[in-house]
């Protein structure tokens, strides 16, 4: 318990908050436009109207999440200024680069998102008009490259030497492709659609569950499933190169997420479990091998146990909870989108049974879920590092006072935020049932 003012503990708390309520409006918003071209294209291609109704209606509801998406994201540009200006000293000098280039990035998308809404049949080509939809796709998913090209250097810094306390040789583009980043960012582009695609899933699978039977909803669901399919193999594919980065790369960060103490070889991959005050781990699930596998696909091969570290280099244990829980929602997606696509194949099965879509609907909010488990083990599994060798989350933090007010302040802006979101949201469509708008467009 916190008996005087800690601004290092705040500042942590307050960027926590920020970070883990962005992030939800940036995975949305990397993904949603994907969705959109991918139901625009198809509307094209088929010639099917219910389609370029889809790729309408997403749009609309897209631009709600990207105003909070803005305010968030803008909050995050000053607390990194205000609360860890040491940091963003070393990092101006450094890795500037990728965060102008996001916001270039943000209002290319911003600008062709204003156009393309509205030139909806303003066009006699379908196809100039899809046009316009591409540079949005490309922004949105520029923005997340290059930020987590940033996060990617603060787990490997690269670009640049340190000598005596002072940056030299700097390279920018170097810096940009740090070890970590091409797993960092394959991984987040392919989470950010395999949520989003589960996210309007969810919504297909409520109006049917619902009774809303009209094909207009089926044609969505198996759209939008579908795309989750393959994005759940390829988020896999990307997971298991990411385990063997780490082991790598970062390979604390790695024995902390499986309790993998002693360096050992032929490591068993643990699930679950009670870790005791002299590191023993009791009521876990091992798998044999797999830890191995995992870090070097080889069932024989070494893994460096934690004990390698000094205690205070090493990350927090609470890491390996965070990483069994996104994985295991991972399977649990992969399973639910694969079943949906083989019982749409069947003859026998029914992929709209009520299970199935209640398992659909189950998996929206987990999707979020692995999102936020994914970051928390990605930023806890970093510490006690900001920039990771070159400056402790410590010597990066702001001293100044009344951050926690700032908390308070932010807190209260981003449950108000959430709350009209969701409300706008329900009332922009509630109030406009796809039903009513089909009739109107004759479809």
């Amino acid at each position: 318990m916190l008996t005087d003012y800690d601004p290092i503990f705040y500042s942590r708390l307050l960027t926590s908050l920020t970070l883990a309520f962005h992030i939800l409006f940036a995975t949305i918003g990397v993904g949603i436009p994907f969705l959109i071209m991918v139901a625009h294209w198809v509307g094209i291609k088929k010639n099917d109207n219910h389609y370029l109704l889809l790729a309408r209606r997403w749009a609309r509801g897209f631009v709600i999440t990207v105003a909070v998406g803005v305010v968030t994201g803008t909050a995050i540009g000053l607390q990194l200024n205000l609360l860890w200006p040491q940091f963003m000293s070393f990092a101006q000098q450094v890795i500037a680069l990728p965060f102008f280039l996001e916001t270039f990035a943000f209002f290319i998308e911003a600008i062709f998102l204003g156009i393309y809404l509205y030139t909806w049949d303003r066009f006699k080509s379908k196809v100039t008009h899809f046009l316009l939809l591409l540079p949005v796709v490309i922004g949105s998913s520029a923005s997340a490259l290059f930020i987590t090209m940033v996060n990617a250097f603060m787990n490997t810094p690269h670009g640049f030497t340190f000598i005596d306390g002072q940056l030299t040789s700097i390279q920018p583009i170097a810096a940009m492709f740090s070890p970590a980043m091409p797993t960092k960012v394959a991984h987040v582009l392919s989470s950010a659609y395999l949520t989003s695609a589960f996210l309007l899933a969810m919504l297909s699978a409520v109006a049917i569950l619902r009774g809303r039977t009209h094909v207009y909803h089926k044609k969505a669901l198996h759209l939008t499933m579908t795309t989750a399919a393959i994005f759940a193999v390829s988020t896999a594919i990307i997971g298991d190169l990411s385990g063997k980065f780490l082991a790598e790369y970062q390979p604390e960060k790695l024995a902390a997420a499986e309790w993998h103490f002693e360096t050992s070889t032929e490591a068993p991959l643990l699930i679950g479990g009670v870790l005791t005050e002299d590191n023993e781990v009791k009521y876990a699930l091992k798998i044999p091998w797999a830890l191995s596998i995992l870090a070097h696909n080889d069932p024989y091969a070494e893994v460096t146990g934690l004990q390698e570290w000094p205690s205070e280099l090493q990350p927090p244990l609470v890491v390996h909870y965070l990483f069994d829980g996104m994985i295991a929602i991972g399977i649990y997606l992969t399973i639910i989108a694969f079943a949906f696509v083989l019982f749409s194949r069947s003859k026998v099965m029914n992929q709209y049974n009520k299970l199935l879509l209640r398992c659909i609907i189950i998996g929206g909010p987990l999707a979020l879920l692995a999102v936020e488990l994914g970051w928390m083990f990605t930023e806890i599994g970093r510490q006690p590092w900001v920039v990771v060798g070159y400056m402790m989350t410590s010597e990066g933090a702001t001293t100044a006072a009344h951050v926690d007010d700032m908390l308070l302040l932010f807190a209260s802006l981003y449950l108000l935020l959430g709350i009209t979101c969701l409300l706008v949201l329900y009332r922009m469509f509630s109030q406009y049932p796809v039903e009513q708008e089909l009739k109107e467009r004759g479809f």
